[in-house]
């Protein structure tokens, strides 16, 4: 029995030992290492058999290729696995052995992706590709999978400037400040008018002394604006009508410019002068450049737009110094110094979401594409455009790019902080003007049912009455001046 034991036991050991015998043999073959340092990652599925392989030379650029644990994956990497499952084909990819996307070198010849499905070393490029004219001579491409533009990548704290020393009327547009002002004069004049009309505040003129003067009606409007009380108290309800609607009036005026001014302060969005290329080229602080040899570099250089030229030979003069080779390098420089980098748009948002002291300027130029380069005359290249405008219409191409463009940044929003407009405060104002109307109309009324029974105590009609009082109320300086000159002579 114990010899039966010992046997089993023996072989068991044998056997765990022979399999990771093999699996170190596996892990250690030379063709294994070959295959991963050449860059070849073959589809998960495994090549079936009967399925057309396809070589796909592709660019490590984040967020499109990437290596993660000895493996390829990104945007690219996913849009070219959802391809292969619609048009069931295997594929092997590889990175472009020079590390260029393509263009034509001093020899003539084509460098990069573009330069290796000439030499038929690769059948396809996936890869952020800018169609260009010139590349499309030689290759074809596909309906564009991505769709992107010409902008400025800038680091934030590079392209603020100091507030001015009026920035604390930002909040609100000049025709917003013109409003208001014209809204505390009328209302300010609505105050001294009513209060001299309502008997209820000012009953006997002639002896009588009026508190709301004008000068007295403007401090009364500038109190309410500070939110505080201030004297005089208005007594009739005409007066106190004109008086609780601008306090209506001012509380919410107050509450929307504090929400706008620290919405101002917040977004920072007013502090960035660079809008526009023509912005980066008037500005003397910043250096700017792009990738050389890129198709944006030979977009300046073809374009006849008097800015787009003097920025070419801006960066042809310089280009041992604003020039880079890499958009890894473009970033770092970006955040490391005073420079602007000129690219991709959809690539330089991807940096602002990765790095939250960068911002992407508003004005993009030059739209392109991103598409799926083939040889010339390719079965393959209408297959792969329908199937890219199928993964657009389903919906597919939004939730590759959601997926890796997500940031963490807490501005996620690119939308410019904006002075507010009178028509955001419309309401407000013709709350103010119906107010307004309301008293002037309850003065009168106050005035006439006065009017109405001193008529019966002279026996005059009540309109002669209601001219006289009105007359008399308006006309108080007057008759004021009058009395005192009167007093003045009788104490002689």
């Amino acid at each position: 029995m114990d010899k039966g034991l010992h046997f089993v036991f023996c072989v068991i050991t044998t056997t765990l030992l022979l399999r990771e015998s093999s699996q170190t043999g596996e892990k250690n073959d030379p063709k294994m290492l070959a295959a991963s340092k050449s860059g070849f990652v073959t589809d998960s599925r495994g090549p079936e058999e009967g399925l057309p392989t396809l070589t796909v030379t592709t660019i490590l650029e984040d967020p499109y290729v990437m290596v993660r644990s000895a493996e390829l994956e990104g945007y690219c990497i996913d849009l070219l696995k959802a391809l292969a499952a619609m048009l069931h084909f295997s594929y092997k990819v590889k990175v472009v052995g020079d590390g260029q996307y393509g263009a034509v070198s001093s020899s003539g010849n084509w460098t990069g992706m573009i330069g290796e499905i000439l030499r038929q070393e690769a059948d396809i490029a996936v890869a952020p590709l800018t169609v260009t004219s010139a590349r499309e001579e030689v290759v074809s491409f596909t309906t564009p999978f991505l769709q992107t533009g010409i902008g400025i990548l800038l680091r934030k704290d590079t392209v603020s400037q100091e507030m001015s020393f009026f920035h604390f009327l930002a909040p609100f547009s000049k025709e917003t400040w013109t409003g208001l002002l014209f809204a505390y004069v009328l209302t300010c004049f609505c105050l001294f008018l009513v209060a001299r009309l309502s008997p209820c505040e000012w009953n006997e003129p002639k002896n009588e002394e009026n508190h709301f003067t004008f000068l007295n009606s403007l401090w009364f409007g500038a109190g309410a604006l500070a939110l505080q009380g201030v004297t005089p108290r208005p007594k009739a309800l005409s007066v106190r009508v004109i008086a609780a609607v601008w306090w209506l009036f001012t509380i919410a005026l107050l509450a929307a410019y504090i929400a706008n001014f620290t919405a101002l302060l917040s977004s920072g969005s007013e502090q960035l002068p660079i809008q526009t290329f023509e912005d980066l080229v008037k500005q003397r602080k910043l250096e700017f450049g792009t990738l050389d040899g890129s198709s944006t570099f030979y977009f300046f250089k073809n374009s006849k737009n008097p800015i787009h030229q003097m920025i070419y030979e801006y960066m042809d003069k310089r280009r041992d110094y604003v020039l880079v080779k890499t958009y890894q390098e473009a970033v770092q420089r970006v955040m490391e110094s005073n420079y602007a980098f000129i690219g991709e748009s959809i690539s330089q948002d991807l940096a602002a979401a990765r790095h939250c002291n960068l911002i992407r300027a508003p004005e993009v130029i030059g739209a392109r594409g991103f598409g799926i380069a083939t040889t010339q005359a390719s079965p393959w290249t209408k297959k792969l455009s329908i199937a890219v405008l199928k993964l657009r219409e389903s919906g597919d191409l939004d939730n590759l790019r959601n997926k890796w463009w997500e940031t963490s940044c807490l501005h996620k929003s690119r939308e410019r902080w904006s002075p507010l407009q009178p028509q955001a405060l419309g309401g407000l104002f013709l709350t103010l003007a119906i107010g307004l109307a309301l008293g002037v109309i309850a003065a009168v009324v106050e005035l006439s049912n006065k009017s109405r029974h001193a008529a019966g105590h002279v026996k005059k009609s009540c309109c002669s009455v209601f001219t006289e009082e009105m007359c008399t109320r308006l006309r108080i300086k007057e008759n004021t001046r009058q009395s005192q000159e009167t007093s003045g002579r009788a104490n002689a």
